[in-house]
């Protein structure tokens, strides 16, 4: 069960880390090809969302972050996924022990600024967890809303490289002087 260092609210938003009952609504928003087009470019299956809900579980069981389900705080309907990761990615230059932050929003969610707020709450967090760290995203170069929420967030451009054949978009954000 979350604990309340994990859980954390917005004006609008409810995060907080998984659960098992958030696998239907997961998989819903994994598989659906607008969500994706980005991400891999093709739907998750069931098993793949799974296997992705037991990670995002391990995250915070083993390295204490992950991602946050979150939800609209009024109706508690599932807006989407948010968080931090070391998924050991093989890409150059290697991202290393930098945490990586990642989001995803249902098609209801697109356009309303909740990935922008869910960014933002994620990387209050951060800032309180480590202080002195940078984190990273990647983002696919025609992703451009993604690229908009990153720089709104404060991410900049690192470099331009490859992961899985595909051109992709290394972007930091520096970790605030102490």
């Amino acid at each position: 069960m979350p604990s309340s260092s994990t859980l954390l609210e917005t004006d609008r938003l409810i995060m907080r880390p998984h659960v098992r009952g958030d696998f239907e609504e997961s998989f819903a928003m994994w598989s659906d090809p607008e969500v994706i087009r980005f991400i891999g470019g093709q739907p998750f299956t069931r098993e793949e969302v799974w296997a992705r809900l037991m990670r995002y579980a391990g995250h915070w069981a083993l390295l204490g972050f992950g991602f946050w389900v979150v939800r609209d705080k009024r109706s508690g309907h599932f807006l989407g996924e948010v968080g931090f990761a070391d998924f050991q990615r093989q890409i150059e230059p290697p991202l290393e022990d930098t945490p990586e932050m990642g989001w995803a929003l249902t098609l209801a969610a697109h356009g309303h600024g909740y990935a922008t707020e869910a960014v933002r709450a994620a990387l209050r967090w951060a800032d309180t967890q480590w202080p002195a760290a940078d984190t990273a995203c990647l983002i696919a170069p025609e992703n451009t809303a993604s690229l908009r929420v990153a720089q709104k967030c404060g991410y900049v451009e690192w470099l331009q490289t490859s992961y899985k054949g595909k051109p992709t978009i290394q972007l930091r954000r520096m970790a605030s002087p102490a």
